[in-house]
């Protein structure tokens, strides 16, 4: 509820309108009790005709005012939360797309996943619907009021019932929290093991994990299962009590008016008449009271919505050269994971000068892959610096930065568009020279030559569906498009055929050739050979570092 007091705050004038509408309509919606009184008392005591016709078409005209107006606030309620919403959802995608890598892996694949679908929850609980149901609740005493000016004993017999209905619906909100995060908790675990089931179809059967999975999912859904009954169940027994309250005060306000009619205190019209304001006053806090689970689920989404508002994002400002170098530096590097007994790697201290090639060697785990990830900005040392040009990595302008680099990682990902989308992501406005200038060096033009759609092929599932080898080619074409001074590859060569390799060794040359700085993970001779510095992560905790002193000669492989 706090949330729709500051979407209703941070539109004052549509808020306004808002209300005034629910007013005029909750005054509208009086037409029909009053024209019940007024038939039974003026035109049944008297029989004309005129009397009759002038009710008649003044309830009509009530009728469908009140529908007019119950539609336009319909529209007012959608503006109320049109741009709540839309922020929302903003705010969760841009935390998703710019919140620190190192903190962002930190939560699962399914944790991201709900937390981007409570923008669904927030946008129901605040539907123009059920805003309009909470605005229509204060005016239940509008008609208790009318009411009390019919029977001031029937208006304390209703507002009883009211207050009872209102209770039950708010104790019945509170016990649905509990019920309600249990099953979100549980359909969390059994969408994880979906999750592996889709995305990991492949291994699932490879390694006969089918039974096992199952099972364990079954588990799953029984749980949250019998989560789901319980709320189901609170629900059904809210409403239950809702239709009792209501059959129980029908019975009280015809009885109470009976013995009135009688006594000669209210006439026969007054007490219909009653009985259907009675109903009326009953309507909107039974609606209310049903929104509990749509306000629970909201609530528990904002909750999670907030608390990933609050990640470190990345910064969007800092230091950015006219020109780099390719220059590196690493002062006293270290890096240890999060919860981890000792560091992966420390005291890492080397000078790159720019055009050199450095090989990183390492055991799988040495930390390869985390020194390539450092040197890209995606994590952040536990100690030292990343100096470029002499400046601190940290201090540099991380989009900059990226335009700068030639980044090969050793799982590529890409987007489910285009080929040539996936390209052309780091650098949208390379021409088509420039694209297939980097398609030939990848060698990646006879694919796509045998591709009927080309370069507009679509990727699907984020490039799994690709081979390794064209993957990785791809990967590669979309690094070069950066035209940066510094490279930085993890395992290069890693699942190519003869042609691939050789495109490598090629571009690796060229690169050289032209002054960008390498940074290479690889045990593979033609790339090691060549190195101007080696360093050897298998050496822990401090890593060894070797420059090699030799005359460089260009590196030569048939190309197949």
């Amino acid at each position: 509820m706090n949330e729709l007091f500051r979407r209703m705050i941070a539109k004052p004038g549509v808020t306004l309108e808002l209300l005034v509408a629910s007013l005029v309509a909750n005054v509208l919606a009086l037409a029909l009790p009053l024209f019940v009184i007024q038939v039974l008392n003026r035109y049944v005591a008297h029989g004309v005709e005129e009397t009759l016709a002038t009710l008649s078409a003044g309830a009509v005209i009530a009728v469908v005012l009140e529908f007019g107006i119950r539609r336009e606030r319909f529209r007012l309620a959608r503006v109320v939360s049109i741009d709540a919403d839309t922020k929302v959802a903003e705010t969760a995608f841009a935390m998703l797309t710019s919140a620190r890598a190192s903190v962002l892996e930190r939560i699962s694949p399914a944790r991201k996943a709900e937390i981007m679908s409570g923008i669904d929850n927030v946008r129901s609980a605040y539907s123009s619907t059920n805003i309009c149901t909470v605005l229509d609740v204060p005016f239940a005493l509008l008609f208790i009021g009318v009411l009390y000016l019919l029977s001031p004993a029937l208006s304390l017999v209703v507002t009883t019932f009211v207050v009872i209905a209102f209770l039950s619906g708010i104790l019945t909100q509170y016990s649905l929290r509990k019920p309600t995060r249990e099953m979100i908790d549980e359909t969390r675990a059994g969408n994880a093991y979906v999750g592996a089931a889709i995305q990991e179809a492949e291994t699932v059967r490879a390694f006969n994990a089918a039974d096992a999975m199952r099972t364990a999912w079954i588990a799953q859904i029984e749980k949250s299962t019998g989560q789901f009954r319980n709320i189901i169940t609170r629900q059904g027994s809210l409403g239950l009590t809702t239709q009792s309250i209501t059959g129980f005060m029908s019975i009280a306000v015809v009885s109470v008016g009976a013995i009135l009619v009688v006594l000669g205190d209210l006439n026969v019209g007054a007490l219909i008449g009653a009985n259907i304001l009675s109903s009326r006053s009953l309507q909107p806090i039974s609606r209310f009271a049903q929104l509990g689970e749509a306000f629970v689920k909201a609530r528990y989404s904002e909750s999670l919505l907030a608390e990933f508002s609050r990640m470190p994002a990345e910064q969007t400002q800092g230091s950015v050269k006219k020109n780099y170098t390719g220059r590196l530096e690493f002062r006293d590097l270290a890096f240890a994971h999060p919860g981890s007994s000792g560091p992966l790697f420390e005291s890492l201290s080397l000078d790159i000068p720019p055009g050199s090639l450095v090989i990183i060697n390492g055991d799988n785990g040495s930390g390869k892959s985390t020194l390539a990830r450092l040197l890209v900005g995606l994590i952040e040392p536990t100690r030292g610096q990343i100096l470029v040009d002499g400046i601190d990595l940290r201090q540099i302008n991380p989009q900059w930065w990226r335009q700068q680099v030639i980044f090969l990682p050793q799982e590529p990902g890409f987007f489910n568009s285009t080929i040539e989308a996936n390209l052309k992501t780091l650098n949208p406005n390379m021409d088509a020279t420039g694209l297939s200038k980097v398609v030939n060096a990848t060698g990646l033009r006879s694919y796509l030559d045998e591709s009927q759609q080309g370069l507009a092929a679509p990727v699907t599932e984020y490039g799994r569906h690709l081979s390794v080898g064209i993957r990785r080619r791809l990967a590669l074409a979309r690094a070069l498009t950066s035209n940066g001074k510094l490279a930085i590859m993890d395992e290069p060569t890693e699942g190519l055929d003869r042609k691939g390799f050789a495109a490598v060794i090629n571009i690796l040359e060229s690169l050289k050739e032209h002054g960008c700085t390498i940074i290479a993970s690889s045990d593979n001779p033609a790339i090691v050979n060549k190195a101007d510095f080696i360093i050897d992560l298998n050496s822990k905790p401090k890593p060894a570092v070797r420059r090699v002193a030799r005359k460089a000669t260009p590196i030569k492989v048939e190309n197949a």
